[in-house]
């Protein structure tokens, strides 16, 4: 059976679809190479992202084995007709590139290749990248085949969008970077608020257990008991500030997998019983997820440290067309009327906004001496 590429609107459709559907840059790079030498028909297909020291900072390939590509050594420069690519901004298209008076050779491992189309892939005035293709596979009747110029405008029509692709790719991963940064800064003041009081307050006790132990000492000894309880607690406060900077590992794992992972670390810190529950829970858009174990940690974060609880029970569960994240504890609660204190002391708002930011809501049952819920739900299809 011979090899039939796919043609037409659809496949070009296809193609600038897949690579929408990603976030994660190399993702994106994967796909832009993949569709592209899919759609155009070639042997190889490539994609360098510069960086600023005459190199590349990514470079995709699609074509070559793992195997080759560990033979052929470091990754190219900005030299030849990359080079070209990157700086002058236009497209190349080469009836054999080893004839070229830019080619430079290649390393030994290297696969050989003759005809060649290349594209810049453009943000605005900048070069982000450069997109080539080579070996169009079709008969070559009379030694030769090549690229076309309609292959050279459906390449230009592929990376354009890729650019497009590419650039937000990088906004996502610089927003995830600026909510990274904001919730260690975030831990930070908890750090300090908690566990620098902690051992302040240690440290004023040991002194006046030191000052009762000659003219005192049945004083002295429940000081000293006193300083091992504010010594525990401390070490509590860190326990729980360590589990909080873990990686979510949501893009490797999913939710419910670090969700079950987190509970177990804390139910092991804590003494208090920290349980999990899930049912029926498909995988959710990433940004949903982010939301959901946000406001678990938070709400977990209330139940353990603030609340006094001895069960907390964390529930995740396909609901209708909704998933439900439940976190209810038996603790000390609160008056919800109060919501000016509440929200100040418990993060309810916080909480509020990454639900509402998601699409979903978030309602708490509250009273004082028995126990809080919250419960968080977002509408799937």
């Amino acid at each position: 059976m011979s090899h039939r590429p796919p043609t037409g609107l659809a496949a070009v459709s296809a193609a600038l679809l897949a690579m929408s559907r990603h976030l994660e840059v190399g993702d994106v790079l994967k796909t832009i190479v993949a569709s592209a030498r899919e759609l155009l028909d070639a042997e190889y297909a490539a994609l360098g992202v510069p960086d600023d020291h005459g190199g590349f900072a990514q470079f995709v390939v699609d074509g070559v084995s793992d195997e080759q590509w560990k033979a052929i050594g470091p990754l190219p420069r900005q030299h030849g007709i990359l080079a070209a690519m990157l700086h002058e901004a236009k497209p190349q298209r080469l009836a054999d590139v080893r004839e070229d008076p830019r080619f430079e050779g290649w390393p030994e491992a290297h696969p050989d290749m003759s005809d060649f189309l290349g594209l810049p892939v453009q943000d605005g005035e900048e070069t982000i990248g450069a997109l080539f293709l080579a070996n169009k596979r079709c008969p070559r009747p009379t030694g030769g085949c090549g690229f076309t110029e309609e292959d050279e405008e459906l390449l230009g029509i592929l990376a354009q969008h890729a650019a497009i692709a590419l650039t937000n790719a990088r906004l996502y991963e610089r927003s995830r970077e600026l909510t990274i940064a904001e919730e260690r800064s975030r831990l930070a003041h908890e750090l300090h608020d908690a566990v620098s009081q902690k051992l302040f307050s240690l440290r004023l006790t040991a002194q006046a257990a030191a000052a009762l132990v000659d003219r005192d000492p049945a004083r002295a000894k429940g000081e000293l008991q006193q300083v091992a309880t504010l010594a525990g607690e401390a070490v509590d406060e860190l326990r729980a500030a360590v589990v909080e900077l873990r990686p979510a590992g949501l893009d490797e794992d999913g939710l419910v997998a670090t969700l079950r992972t987190q509970i177990q670390v804390l139910d092991r810190a804590h003494d208090a019983r920290v349980t999990f529950e899930s049912t029926g829970v498909r995988a959710l858009p990433a940004a949903q997820e982010e939301a959901m174990l946000r406001v678990a940690q938070e709400a977990l974060h209330n139940a353990l440290r603030h609340a006094d609880a001895e069960q907390v029970a964390v529930t995740l569960a396909r609901r209708a067309s909704a998933t439900v994240l439940r976190i209810a504890d038996d603790g000390r609660g609160f008056d919800t009327h109060a919501v000016r204190d509440a929200g100040r002391h418990l993060g309810l708002v916080s909480m509020r906004h990454r639900a509402g930011d998601v699409g979903g809501r978030l309602t708490v049952d509250s009273e004082p001496g028995e126990g809080t819920t919250i419960r968080m739900e977002i509408p799937c299809g």
